[in-house]
């Protein structure tokens, strides 16, 4: 029987809920409060310039094959993936950075030149953390956290230590030369907390970086928002802009439809891919399952600060994606985690799409993107982000041994009260939840509400976490559960 489902917000999640929910012949309309779809994952557009505002890295390309799989469609039916050689280069000193290749084995021939005997270390920490990607994807990550036995098979029990051990000591077990460690510490760094509280489990994204790559869509990651946009459309889903959610209904503690723009739309059921919180907060207090205390009781993964600039001419010594890691790894982490401060020495990370896409850039000319971390509910404002963008172009300046000051064209600023504004935000996090080792699967707020019928939840504050391929895992699961609803 055809349902009419209401979906709240259009990232990633959003959208391929509604291609799963369609899929089944519901009558599935996407509602969108800003101008333009992608929630988080929206693009930029000035004087010739393209930018993502939100995720440019692509990784984990299985999940989104997979994905696409489900309607027996390809990625490349609706974008172009280009494999990046280098993946990222990691700045920490003057000229001085290490590239990571395409390869695990030129991976491994770096890390030995750094380190002796380290590319045997290497090979087997990647085997590991190949093993570990190989059962989160099969046995764990596809599933709705609704209770602790999930976590439970004859796979994970052989492993259950890794859930208990941190990545940061077991990285340091294995390798001495700090510059190597923070390399491989950095891709836990996407799931929103530090190394050191991560389950050693996740070192599966290590293997999602060195073995499966850094790829890039054509004309960047928006090129994924248009494809996911273009299925749902050829499946009949509605998309409806510009539409802002002001309350949620509930009659006899069931979900029966939404306000928007004050018009009151009917539903059988509604899906939120907006802020857990703040979606939440449209509906009287009665109803909300989660309360103020416990919002504040969580550790959320970072704010950042963005500028997005335009230059007038090509920048030099310097890859599409660079990290920059000549300051105090460790004092960052902790002035996001422990004591929330703007950091005294961020680290930043830098990306130049136009390095590989040059219709980013008009000709001659470079697309700059560049993000500081920074704790959620931090104080923002102009004269901050202007200090710190000044930390960071003479950084970046003295790092790659070029002038760029006085290229800039335009020069736009996005922190934690556009975070707030944009995507109603709790405390302006960019990442959503972290996932510590109580805050992983059944542990992370729920798809399904407890207290009303017919509400569900998706996203990076519910299963399976932060990043953009959970994101997609995500609105599968809430669809899901929704289908297994209606057939009962």
């Amino acid at each position: 029987m055809t349902k009419t489902i209401a979906i709240i917000g259009s990232g990633f999640s959003s959208l391929a809920a509604s291609c799963y929910l369609a899929q089944q012949g519901n009558k599935v309309t996407i509602y969108e409060k800003n101008l333009t779809i992608g929630g988080r994952a929206r693009q930029f557009k000035k004087d010739g310039f393209t930018f993502d505002i939100g995720p440019s890295w692509y990784w984990m390309p299985d999940v989104f094959e997979r994905f696409f799989q489900d309607f027996d469609k390809k990625p490349s039916d609706y974008y172009e993936l280009i494999k990046l050689n280098p993946a990222y280069r990691v700045y920490f000193g003057i000229n001085d950075f290490i590239s990571i290749y395409d390869n695990l084995e030129e991976i491994k021939a770096v890390f030995e030149e750094i380190e002796k005997g380290s590319s045997k270390q290497l090979e087997k920490f990647i085997n590991q953390a190949k093993s570990n990607y190989s059962i989160a994807i099969k046995d764990l990550i596809y599933r709705p956290g609704v209770s602790p036995l999930e976590l439970i098979t004859k796979k994970t029990v052989l492993k259950l230590n890794q859930f208990f051990n941190n990545v940061s000591s077991d990285i340091r077990k294995k390798f001495k030369n700090e510059r190597l460690i923070q390399i491989l510490e950095f891709p836990v760094l996407f799931l929103g907390a530090k190394p050191a509280k991560t389950p050693s489990f996740y070192n599966f994204m290590n293997y999602a970086d060195f073995g499966l790559g850094t790829w890039h869509p054509k004309t960047g990651m928006f090129d994924v928002i248009r494809g996911i946009e273009k299925l749902a459309l050829e499946l009949g889903v509605t998309i409806k802009t510009n539409s802002s959610i002001e309350k949620i209904i509930v009659e006899n503690r069931t979900a029966t439809g939404i306000i928007v723009n004050g018009k009151t739309i009917k539903a059988d059921i509604i899906l939120s891919g907006a802020d857990y919180q703040h979606t939440e907060t449209l509906l009287e207090k009665e109803h909300q399952v989660y309360s103020q205390k416990y919002w504040e009781s969580r550790i959320f993964a970072p704010s950042s600060l963005l500028f997005f600039i335009g230059f007038n001419k090509k920048i030099e010594n310097i890859s599409h994606h660079a990290l920059f890691f000549d300051v105090d790894f460790n004092q960052h982490a902790a002035d996001i985690y422990d004591n929330p401060k703007w950091p005294e020495a961020p680290l930043f990370y830098a990306n130049f799409p136009s390095k590989t896409d040059q219709t980013a850039a008009p000709d001659g000319m470079e697309t700059g993107f560049f993000l500081i971390p920074l704790a959620p509910g931090i104080e923002d404002n102009e004269t901050l982000r202007e200090a710190y963008f000044e930390k960071i172009i003479t950084r970046f300046e003295q790092l790659t041994q070029q002038e760029i000051r006085n290229n800039i064209i335009f020069k736009e600023s996005f922190c934690k009260n556009d975070f707030e504004a944009d995507y109603n935000a709790y405390k302006g996090n960019a990442y959503g939840m972290a996932n510590t080792l109580l805050q992983t699967a059944f542990l992370r707020p729920k798809l399904k509400s407890k207290k009303v019928r017919n509400l569900y939840f998706t996203g990076q504050l519910t299963v399976p976490g932060p990043g953009v391929p959970p994101a997609l895992i995500s609105g599968k699961l809430a669809a899901e559960l929704i289908q297994k609803s209606l057939r009962s």
